[in-house]
């Protein structure tokens, strides 16, 4: 009696589906930064991806829904020339910008500041901005920024998405208690992207989660902050520093009340219009990173800035003392000297 024998099954490759059964069925169920992993992994898929722009501006909407907005989505659209411009739009606005300013060395930053020096200054600015909380869209707005007025550029760089009076409603409870504040820490995430309509670039300021939550011990109002570390002018570092301040109404909810982003330099600076839109300028033409851990990055270099602040205060503070220092032996030496002459 001969043994039956069965061959193993072979496992088959995605390649083998069907073009539309990938499109329609896988595709369209996976994020962006999925998306783009996978299109850097297998050529055949990274081809379908880049004839799918449709596939693409989706992607951008359901991460950011202030893109549908008609204006930004039209802007989207010619971000690339050969009609891959959501793809090139993702690409820019989901990573961090790269390599990381705290971790560069001094005379990399400054051949790359050299290197990049502003050829052009962008006349307006669109801000696409959304927050959330546990997943769940709480504000979402499209702001455009005039630049070339010589108002903004002599004036501290500062974008305001809310009027004094106006109040944005929430369904989160309002915090108090620092364990509640943990739970902001963990749970809100915003995305706060800078867009360039005339160069077609943009970058996203955001930290995608906080870096510092505060609750005023008076007054109740939390303070959340989001922040980016980018290579200033010179040497230099920069804080690009998104603040939601958040106050109490008569049911308990949490309130915005105001949302607005600064430029600071190391001594906590903020940066007039013109220094700063030089700095966006370089920051938006630069490299970008993979987008892996974006959020745990973003908190890690935002806590080596404060460390890089904290060492500079300490410098400057010895130096001074050291010259203050001097100053008083001159004095007494002055004096000293004086007194044995005409004594």
């Amino acid at each position: 009696m001969s043994a039956t024998t069965t061959s193993a099954p072979h496992a088959a490759s995605i390649s083998s589906l069907h073009n539309d059964i990938i499109e329609s069925h896988i595709m369209t169920r996976l994020d962006g930064q999925t998306l783009a992993s996978i299109s850097c992994a297998n050529t055949t898929l990274n081809s379908m991806l880049e004839t799918n722009q449709r596939l693409w501006l989706d992607v951008c909407h359901s991460t950011w829904p202030s893109t549908t907005n008609e204006l930004v989505s039209e802007i989207i659209s010619t971000f690339s020339s050969d009609g891959y411009g959501p793809r090139v739009f993702f690409s820019e606005s989901f990573p961090l910008a790269s390599p990381d300013p705290t971790t560069s060395t001094s005379s990399s930053i400054s051949s790359s500041h050299h290197n990049k020096a502003a050829t052009w200054m962008p006349s307006r600015l669109i801000s696409a901005v959304d927050v959330y909380y546990q997943n769940n869209l709480i504000f979402t707005k499209i702001e455009e920024t005039e630049t070339i007025s010589s108002w903004f550029q002599c004036s501290p760089f500062r974008i305001d998405l809310l009027d004094p009076k106006d109040v944005v409603p929430t369904e989160i409870p309002h915090p108090d208690a620092e364990h509640t504040c943990t739970t902001l820490f963990n749970n809100m995430t915003l995305s706060w992207i800078l867009i360039d309509p005339i160069s077609k670039h943009a970058v996203n300021l955001s930290s995608h989660k906080p870096v510092s939550v505060q609750r005023h011990w008076l007054s109740g109002e939390v303070q959340i902050r989001f922040a980016s570390v980018l290579v200033g002018g010179a040497h230099e570092l920069v804080r690009c520093v998104i603040v939601v301040n958040c106050g109490k109404s008569e049911g308990g909810e949490m309130q915005v009340r105001e949302l607005s982003l600064e430029i600071e330099d190391m001594d906590g600076k903020h940066l007039h219009g013109k220094d700063s839109l030089e700095i966006l300028q370089r920051v938006m033409e630069g490299k970008r990173g993979n987008g892996v851990k974006r959020e745990k990055e973003a908190r890690k270099r935002c806590k080596k800035f404060e460390e890089m602040k904290i060492e500079r205060k300490e410098r400057k503070l010895r130096v001074e003392g050291t010259l203050d220092t001097l100053s008083v032996i001159f004095g007494l030496s002055v004096f000293a000297s004086l007194f044995f002459i005409f004594c």
